[in-house]
């Protein structure tokens, strides 16, 4: 009798996780619909590469926040390292650099960054929203110090770099294609590699993990330096799409990859979430921002609705799981 209910409220648990999954999905549908019902040009080729872009450069940095969420943490420093590996990629053409070497140079600062900040919450024992709160503001002004505040053009470096942001294969932009490559490789650590596992151990119970065997210090500070090594990858494509490396670059896309995140069902607790529910969410964010672009809805607007859909997204994720 026991063993019975024991398996009830196990096959509710997953029927409410897959719910609550497809609940996302549901949705996401139901606003293309009302998107495409709303505006006609939401449908429209042009307008459709547009919105797949977009979710290709936010959702790279998401892809990468969601191994920190499942911690237990938050990364809000993944825009300033946008901006500082954008004016750093930016200047090394500028020297006539080769963009193999820029590239490779800039993933490493992003890395580095990430790293940093794993030291100060694993070694220093800070809380990552303290640690990542101090490197968002000190690394903002170090892009803004070694641009000297003003945007680094490298277009005029004779280097052409612009493939990897305005380039496209067989009608779909390149960056889909590192974005599609970044969820595949994430997908396969987290549900099928021991490292994943320990990711969602990490999450779950910090002690149990530890107890288990699992060095929760080294998989914690992992989670950040990938998190800004797509944060630099982000920034590539972002610079090669402009054609110039701006301090400000990057600015607010912390937040727009925690809503996508948790949006996408990840829990703020950590353990809970995936990188198929980040990209059914990047989706959705993305379709939410452009159809209130075609209906000439203030920015300003645009991030109230954002702001309350980040608060009714973790309010279902908080009766979800008391549920």
């Amino acid at each position: 009798m026991g063993k019975n209910k024991v398996m009830k409220v196990n096959e509710n648990s997953v029927l409410i996780k897959n719910l609550k999954t497809m609940g996302i999905l549901w949705a996401l549908i139901l606003v293309c619909i009302i998107a495409a019902i709303i505006s006609p040009n939401f449908l429209r080729p042009a307008n459709v590469v547009n919105v797949v872009r977009s979710v290709s450069l936010n959702g790279i940095i998401a892809m990468g926040m969601t191994f920190v969420v499942l911690t237990g943490g938050v990364d809000l420093s993944v825009g300033s390292i946008v901006g500082v590996v954008a004016v750093s990629a930016a200047m090394m053409m500028q020297m006539g650099i080769h963009p193999v070497i820029t590239v490779v140079a800039s993933l490493l600062i992003g890395s580095f960054l990430g790293l940093i900040n794993g030291i100060g919450v694993t070694r220093g024992k800070l809380a990552p929203f303290i640690m990542t709160l101090g490197t968002m503001t000190a690394l903002r002004g170090v892009a803004r110090y070694i641009a000297n505040g003003s945007p680094q053009n490298w277009n005029d470096s004779g280097i052409d770099f612009s493939f990897l942001g305005q380039g496209s294969i067989l009608g779909v932009p390149v960056p889909v294609y590192i974005f599609l490559a970044v969820f595949l490789i994430a997908f396969y650590v987290l549900k099928y590699t021991e490292c994943g596992r320990s990711v969602y151990a990490l999450g779950d119970s910090r002690e149990a993990a530890r107890l288990c065997g699992i060095h929760t210090k080294r998989v914690e500070t992992m989670c950040f330096v990938i998190t800004g090594f797509l944060s630099a990858l982000s920034a590539i494509i972002f610079i090669s799409r402009l054609g110039i490396g701006q301090p400000e670059a990057g600015e607010g896309y912390e937040l727009d990859a925690l809503a996508m995140v948790y949006i996408g069902g990840a829990s703020t607790a950590g353990g809970s979430g995936s990188v198929v529910g980040t990209l059914v969410g990047a989706c959705l964010i993305s379709v939410i921002s452009n159809i209130l672009n075609l209906m000439g809805i203030s920015p300003f607007i645009q991030k109230v609705i954002q702001g309350v859909i980040i608060i009714l997204a973790v309010l279902l994720e908080r009766r979800t799981k008391k549920n």
